[in-house]
C-alpha cells in the first residue's frame, strides 16, 4: 500500500463572509509530485498554509505522514514542520544577508547545526543548486531565478521529506521556468522527495506533475494525471486550460459539481 505523505480531509475555511475552502480533499503519496492548479482566489495558497500549520481549518484536518498538524500543540507542529521545506513565491530572502547567510539561517535559528557541520550542509546545497559563485552576493544583486534557487537551497537545509512550492515559476522567463521545473523533477528522482506545487503555469504543471488537483470554489473539482486533466470534459477545466475568455468561470457557476476525484 502506498504511504500517504500529505492529506487534507474535508477542510473548510472562511475569512469573514468569504468561504475560501469548501470541503477540500487531497491525498498525496510519498514520492509523488502533486500540482494544485486553478484560477486565482480558489484557495491554492490557503491550502498550503493549512498544510504547513500556519492556518488551522474551521472544519476538517490536515495530515503529514498520518499525523494531524491541524490545531496541534506548538511542539508537535514544530516537529511536523521539520519534515517540510517551503519555497515561497517571492523566495522570501532577507535582503541584508548574503546568499550563504540566507541558506544558513534556518540551521542557525533552529540550532540544527553550527561550525563546520553548518558550513558543510550549506555548501552542499549551494553546490547542488549551482550557487557557489554567488554565495557572498546580496539578494538585491541576483536575478529572480537565482533568488528562487536560493530559497530552494534554504528549504533543503533541514533535509525535508516534503517540499511545498508556492508559484515557483511566477515572474520568470521561459528558460528560467524550465530550470526550476528541472530542479523539481531532479529532486523527486535523486532525493525521493514528495512535492506539492501551487501554480497557474500550465506548461509547468504538465511537465512536473504525477497528478494534478484542479481547484475551483474551494474544493477539488477533478484530480488526475496531466493527460486526464487535458481530456476532462468539465467545462470549467476546459475553459481554464485553454485560456478561453468565455465560459462558466465568468457566468453563474453555482450549479457546477465535481465529476471526478481520484
Amino acid at each position: 500500500m502506498d504511504t500517504l505523505a500529505i492529506e487534507m480531509r474535508n477542510v473548510h475555511k472562511t475569512f469573514g463572509s468569504r468561504k475560501i475552502l469548501n470541503g477540500m480533499n487531497i491525498k498525496v503519496k510519498k514520492g509523488e509530485t502533486m500540482v494544485i492548479l486553478g484560477p486565482s482566489g480558489t484557495g491554492k495558497s490557503v491550502s498550503l498554509k493549512h498544510l504547513t500549520g500556519l492556518l488551522d481549518p474551521d472544519e476538517g484536518e490536515c495530515f503529514i505522514f498520518g499525523e494531524s498538524i491541524s490545531h496541534a500543540e506548538p511542539g508537535k507542529k514544530e516537529h511536523l514542520r521539520s519534515r517540510l521545506g517551503v519555497l515561497f513565491q517571492s523566495g522570501a530572502l532577507i535582503n541584508w544577508l548574503t546568499v550563504y547567510e540566507n541558506v544558513a539561517l534556518p540551521l542557525r535559528e533552529h540550532k540544527i547545526a553550527e561550525g563546520k557541520e553548518l558550513d558543510d550542509i550549506v555548501m552542499e546545497k549551494l553546490r547542488w543548486l549551482d550557487l557557489v559563485p554567488a554565495k557572498d552576493t546580496l539578494p538585491g544583486d541576483i536575478s529572480g531565478g537565482m533568488k528562487k534557487r536560493v530559497g530552494l537551497a534554504r528549504a533543503l537545509t533541514s533535509r525535508p521529506e516534503i517540499v511545498m512550492y508556492d508559484e515557483p515559476t511566477s515572474g520568470l522567463d521561459p528558460v528560467m521556468s524550465n530550470v526550476i521545473n528541472d530542479l523539481v523533477i531532479r529532486m523527486q528522482k535523486e532525493l525521493g522527495l514528495t512535492s506539492i506545487v501551487v501554480t497557474h503555469d500550465m506548461s509547468s504543471a504538465y511537465r512536473i506533475a504525477d497528478r494534478i488537483s484542479f481547484l475551483y470554489e474551494g474544493q477539488v473539482l477533478y484530480c488526475g494525471t496531466p493527460k486526464e486533466i487535458q481530456e476532462s470534459p468539465h467545462p470549467v477545466i476546459q475553459q481554464f486550460i485553454n485560456g478561453r475568455t468565455e465560459g462558466p468561470m465568468i457566468l453563474d457557476h453555482s450549479e457546477l459539481k465535481p465529476v471526478k476525484s481520484n
